[in-house]
C-alpha cells in the first residue's frame, strides 16, 4: 500500500477516488486470505459464516505522508518489555517518536521495534477514542517501512486488529499507555461482527 499520487495532472477528487479504490483493492486481498487462505487466523467454525471484515470508509485526512521519525520523546526507558494478550512478554525498543496533526490538534505516537526484527520496519500500536467501542478494547497496529527519502507514510486507513480478536491462539503485543490517542480515530479495521466471539 506505497501508492504515489501526482497531483500535478489529476484534480483532488480523481486522487481521492484513486486512492479509494487502491484501498478496497487492499481489503479484497486480505477477504480473501481471511475466507480461504492457508494462514487465516479464523476459526474454523467461523469460517463459513465469514462475509468479509468491517471497516470506516476510506479518508485521506487519516493519511499522513512525509513524516520523519523523530527521537523518542517520553520518559520511559528505551529498552523494555511489550505486554501481551497472553501474558507472554515480547522484548522491544522505543525508536522514536511521529508528531502528526488532525483537525487542529497535535498528536505524537511512539514506533516500537522487537527484538530479532529488521531495523526499519517499525511497529505502531494505539488506542483511541473508538477503542471499547467501535474498535478493539486493546487497540489496533500499524506496520510502517521507510520511504526512499528516510521519511514514513502513517496511514491510519490501514490500521488493522491483533489477530487474537479473531482467535484466543495467538500472542499479541499490547499498546503501551503512552500510545493511547485522546481522538476518535475513525479509519482502518472495525470491530468485525459475529467472528472471535464479538
Amino acid at each position: 500500500m506505497h501508492e504515489h499520487h501526482h497531483a500535478s495532472h489529476h484534480e483532488p477528487r480523481d486522487i481521492a477516488d484513486a486512492y479509494a479504490e487502491a484501498i478496497a483493492e487492499f481489503r479484497r486481498r486480505k477477504d480473501q486470505a481471511f475466507a480461504a487462505g492457508p494462514q487465516s487466523p479464523l476459526l474454523p467454525a467461523d469460517r463459513p459464516r465469514f462475509r468479509g471484515l468491517t471497516y470506516f470508509p476510506p479518508d485521506l485526512r487519516y493519511r499522513f505522508e512525509g513524516l520523519p521519525l523523530g527521537p523518542y520523546t517520553g520518559h520511559e526507558p528505551l529498552d523494555f518489555v511489550m505486554q501481551t494478550s497472553d501474558g507472554q512478554p515480547r522484548p522491544a525498543r522505543r525508536v522514536g517518536t511521529f508528531r502528526l496533526e488532525l483537525d487542529g490538534r497535535p498528536l505524537k505516537l511512539h514506533a516500537y521495534g522487537f527484538e530479532g526484527s529488521d531495523p526499519d520496519s517499525l511497529f505502531v500500536p494505539f488506542m483511541d477514542a473508538t477503542s471499547g467501542h467501535e474498535t478493539y478494547e486493546a487497540g489496533r497496529y500499524l506496520d510502517l517501512e521507510p520511504e526512499d527519502d528516510g521519511s514514513y507514510v502513517l496511514d491510519f486507513n490501514l490500521a488493522y486488529h491483533p489477530l487474537c480478536v479473531y482467535s484466543p491462539y495467538y500472542s499479541c503485543p499490547l499498546p503501551p499507555a503512552e500510545n493511547r490517542l485522546p481522538v476518535r480515530i475513525e479509519a482502518g479495521e472495525m470491530l468485525p461482527e459475529g467472528i472471535g466471539g464479538h
